[in-house]
């Protein structure tokens, strides 16, 4: 099985006027402790309408309640894990991913549409 993770920090080159994106995984300390993974949100990606100059937080760990948007809840369910933020210089209509394993985070590279994604359990929501 290949392991997944998102990028720590990642040029934008989906787009004209892109900027850069920044977000990360934080390593432990400690050896013998894994890096943090983040869960699997869904198993599809999310049609957003993104503006031009806004500040946007992508949910990188995949706890969100408002996905593909980060809400917080990295900070007690995956403190390792920080969101992805970015901005456009243009607004365009983009598939941001839900699965959170994509190798060109924020944006969707269908790595959904792979077996370990699509056979896994999704988090309960409340």
């Amino acid at each position: 099985m290949a392991l997944h993770r998102p990028a720590a920090l990642v040029a934008l080159m989906s787009g004209r006027g892109a900027r850069t994106l920044r977000g990360q995984i934080r390593k432990s300390s400690e050896s013998s402790t894994p890096p943090a993974q983040p869960a699997i949100a869904a198993k599809h990606p999310y049609q957003v309408d993104l503006k031009a100059g806004k500040l946007y937080a992508w949910c990188a760990c995949g706890h969100s309640k408002k996905q593909p948007f980060c809400d917080g809840s990295h900070k007690k369910a995956t403190p390792g894990i920080t969101p992805l933020r970015f901005k456009l210089d243009e607004p365009k209509t983009a598939w941001l991913c839900g699965c959170k394993h994509t190798q060109s985070p924020p944006y969707c590279d269908s790595t959904h549409k792979e077996e370990f994604i699509q056979k896994a359990e999704l988090p309960k929501q409340p």
